[in-house]
């Protein structure tokens, strides 16, 4: 689809005129003869609903029919009210106009046969003005009075701003000013119906549009293989985020492939729409009528009725997979066992038991573990019948291990006590399961609206508990508020690890299910909502905590942690409050050559190595140097240059904190005032977090930040050993006996990657290591020469600045300032003294840990 109207690319004066005056006509309508409004859809998360009902779009799109003598396409009241009704015979409850803003008669008559109705606002069609100025009208006011016309009816469903704006256009004017053009008709729509939901309906060659104002996202997909049409859905859920998703076209041409393959790519079109959570679904077309560009168009059938309105296989195929929605009536459900663990948790977990009340499931059990509280959480969850096991505290892990061990289900789905599930979270887990060989799966978990503006602010903040995903279907990590696993799986790992009291559980277990070659899924659809922290003291704690966790983590997997103790994702990380670097470089579309490609997506440029530090906490010591320097300035005036350099790193911290809160979810119905105050709270939380989690890592194991357990020192200079053995061991062997040698004594070990030529570094701290490398000749008859290299290491940060204190203090001294020369070199030798001292630190564990493995036997 994706044409223009007559006229071209962009709508001249004549039609423009001819439209405006089509849509002032309507205003003279008589009003709606429905005096009672129904309750008007809202989004809520990844779906919509009307009153307390979800409700799951069925829709077929309708025209673009042949105008009357006054430009009207609607004209045929009779016509419409016959259509109408055979439609919502067949199941459908739902119409789109894409092309023309539809007269509020029509409204009207959807209304009487219980249609919902998407309006067309056809932006796409004045689109060409950005290019041509000139003879620009005022395209708001036109869509002010399209929207006019029908705001408030009960039949409206949303607006969609415009279809398929062509790339060519897209790509001529640049993705930027789209993007602007369609947020200010978004804000103008707002103005005239601030409770209208908006969307406008996307495309592939287009995909790179970035539009987080609107209220649901919609795209036009014609894919005519199953697989691919799976895949791209998964990639489109990942685009819409915590929105709804809906498919606001898909079809297949029968002229070309026949009724029969129609009927069945629209079967499973739908089905696979339905099951990869899509909130909606708009077959194209109703009808094989079709009128376009001044004529009737006659060698397409892309109608689930041919043009005199008599049924085609693909109706009756619509109509039968509209009914099953993402179940089937011949599926076989699995049992699942659901566990809530909860300790104190009696402020929300009535809430919590409320929502797994209304779940829509066939086989469930509700578990819920009670980990020692002292309020009445117990109480609650008994007032529901639900299983409940009370047990003392023992922390998180084993809390989930207890709901394990009483499960009943071959899935085992863990839910927290302050989240509360869609009513079809099983069903979407289910239906995952059953499409791959996961053994775990996860979904979305969204901010509850109306939780205040600190909660809203939290959400957006960096440490919430999200997705990580190594494709748009493949999970790397599943945040434990919302992940469920095959029983079997889980028991072949030993379940959760009980060091993990509060968090860090989860990471830990998708680690030791990947480690086993197993891989893990993610289901959008599958959405539970999640309250966060309602103050900033509640949040802080919940990032110390995270912190500790962390440190944890860093101790038992060290390999997955880089040399500053940062955990090495290779997916991406998807929700809100993602830390953001400074926006120096633009990010890049793929547009194949000369525009030609049918998928156009956008790339993020990854930050390079200095983009990348004021999102670490060692920006604040930086900032803590350069702060010392200048303060050494009233001593000696040369270090008053540090003063700029001191602006400009907070600045960059501050600026990095804005980045990051600018890309914030708020509300679309805030004021400027209520949308800054948000901004910087959001900013704030961002500048803060990352030193709470730091400390949260150095409270739970100095290790954490590799500080080694003092046992003794040696000199800390190059050591090399060599050993004839007639024990004939791997190599690999070896080094893994002197990694665990080195982890018992308390050192903090990172394995050499691909490119290095060291195996492994032992820490002694934050500024100093000691590097070992291993060789092993094979001699024959088992017999084996071991040598092993060791020296010490100091980290480049570290060097560095004492270098460049050193380099200050003899400049000082030249210049006579000899307190200045005094300060500095005293900072300087006290770094260097403290690099040998972990140096000398790190060689004596690694020498003793050399003699106590069996890496050199």
């Amino acid at each position: 689809m994706g044409q223009f109207g007559k006229g071209g690319p962009w709508a001249p004066p004549g039609i423009f005129g001819q439209a405006l005056r089509y849509v002032r006509s309507f205003e003279q309508l008589p009003p709606s003869s429905s005096a009672v409004l129904d309750p008007r859809p809202r989004v809520e998360g990844k779906f919509l609903f009307a009153g307390g009902e979800k409700l799951l779009i069925r829709g077929v799109t309708y025209g673009a029919f042949r105008p009357d003598e006054n430009g009207q396409e609607f004209h045929d009241a009779q016509r419409i009210d016959s259509d109408f009704k055979q439609m919502a015979a067949n199941g459908i409850n739902a119409v789109r106009i894409p092309h023309t803003t539809p007269p509020r008669s029509l409204l009207d008559i959807a209304h009487r046969h219980g249609l919902r109705v998407m309006v067309g606002l056809s932006a796409e069609q004045y689109v060409g003005f950005l290019m041509d100025g000139k003879r620009a009208p005022d395209v708001e006011d036109a869509l002010r009075a399209k929207v006019r016309s029908c705001a408030g009816h009960p039949a409206l469903l949303c607006y969609a701003l415009g279809n398929e704006i062509p790339a060519s256009i897209v790509r001529w004017l640049g993705r930027a000013r789209v993007e602007r053009y369609l947020r200010r008709l978004y804000r103008a729509v707002k103005a005239e119906d601030p409770d209208g939901l908006v969307t406008y309906v996307n495309y592939p060659t287009t995909e790179y549009l970035q539009l987080p104002f609107l209220d649901l996202v919609c795209f036009n997909v014609y894919l005519e293989t199953e697989d691919r049409f799976a895949a791209y859905l998964a990639r489109l859920q990942n685009i819409a985020g915590d929105r709804p998703l809906m498919m606001s076209e898909l079809g297949l041409d029968a002229y070309r492939n026949g009724e029969a393959a129609q009927a069945t790519a629209l079967d499973w079109q739908v089905r696979t729409s339905f099951a990869a959570g899509c909130s909606g679904v708009f077959v194209f077309s109703w009808t094989d009528e079709w009128f376009r560009a001044g004529e009737h168009v006659h060698d397409w059938a892309f109608g689930v009725t041919d043009g005199e309105r008599n049924p085609k296989p693909a109706l009756a195929a619509v109509r039968e997979a509209f009914r099953d929605g993402a179940t089937s009536a011949d599926r076989s459900w699995p049992r699942i066992s659901v566990v809530v663990c909860s300790y104190n948790g009696g402020r929300t977990i009535r809430e919590c038991c409320e929502g797994l009340a209304r779940l829509e499931y066939p086989d469930f059990e509700v578990i819920v573990v009670d980990d020692g509280s002292t309020d009445d959480t117990a109480a609650i969850a008994n007032e529901f019948g639900y299983r409940v096991i009370s047990t003392e505290n023992q922390g998180l892990s084993r809390a989930r291990n207890t709901g394990l061990a009483a499960s009943t289900g071959e899935i085992v789905a863990y839910l927290d006590d302050d989240a509360y599930p869609d009513p079809h979270w099983l069903t979407y887990l289910a239906v995952s399961f059953s499409q791959n060989g996961h053994v775990g799966i996860g979904g979305p978990n969204v901010t509850p609206p109306d939780d205040g503006l600190v909660a809203e602010c939290v959400a957006n903040a960096p440490g919430n508990p999200t997705h990580v995903l190594l494709t748009d279907e493949e999970a790397e990590h599943l945040p434990g508020c919302n992940m469920a696993f095959r029983r079997e799986a889980l028991e072949a790992v030993g379940g959760f690890d009980a060091q993990f009291r509060v968090a860090g559980d989860d990471v830990d277990l998708c680690w030791r299910l990947r480690e086993r070659g197993w891989t893990l899924g993610f289901s959008p659809a599958a959405m539970v909502w999640h309250h966060r922290r309602s103050s900033v003291r509640a949040y802080l704690k919940q990032q110390l905590g995270y912190g500790k966790a962390e440190g944890f983590l860093q101790s038992k997997w060290p390999e997955r942690h880089n040399t500053f103790g940062y955990w090495n994702w290779h997916g991406a990380i998807y929700g809100s409050g993602i830390t953001r670097p400074l926006p120096l470089l633009p990010p890049l579309v793929y547009h194949g050559t000369w525009g030609s490609a049918p998928f156009q997506s956008i790339y993020e440029r990854a930050p390079n190595t200095i983009l990348a530090l004021p999102l670490m906490p060692e920006w604040y010591l930086i900032i803590l140097v350069l702060l010392g320097l200048s303060a050494l300035g009233f001593l000696w005036s040369p270090m008053l240059v540090a003063w700029p350099l001191l602006v400009l790193a907070v600045g960059a911290l501050v600026g990095q904190a804005l980045t990051s809160a600018s890309h914030a979810s708020y509300p679309g119905n805030l004021s400027r005032p209520e949308r800054l105050r948000r901004l910087g709270l959001t900013a704030l939380l961002h500048l803060a977090q990352p030193v709470v989690r730091l400390w949260g890592r150095v409270k739970a194991d100095p290790r954490s930040i590799g500080k080694a357990e003092v046992s003794g020192i040696r000199w800390p200079w190059a050591r090399t050993r060599k050993v004839w053995t007639e024990t004939w061991r791997e190599p690999e062997k070896r080094l893994e006996s002197l990694e665990r040698a080195l982890q018992e004594r308390g050192v903090f070990v990172l394995r050499g990657g691909h490119f290095d030529r060291w195996d492994l570094d032992a820490r002694g701290g934050l500024l100093a290591s000691v590097r070992l490398r291993m060789v092993v000749e094979d001699h024959g008859a088992g017999n084996q020469l071991v040598r092993l290299r060791m020296w010490p290491k100091v980290v480049g940060l570290g060097l560095s600045l004492g270098v460049v204190l050193a380099g200050l203090a003899g400049w000082a001294a030249l210049d006579r300032s000899w307190a200045a020369a005094a300060i500095l070199a005293s900072v300087a030798s006290g770094l260097g003294l403290l690099a040998i001292t972990e140096c000398a630190v790190a060689a004596a564990s690694c020498v003793r840990a050399v003699e106590q493995s069996e890496a050199l036997e």
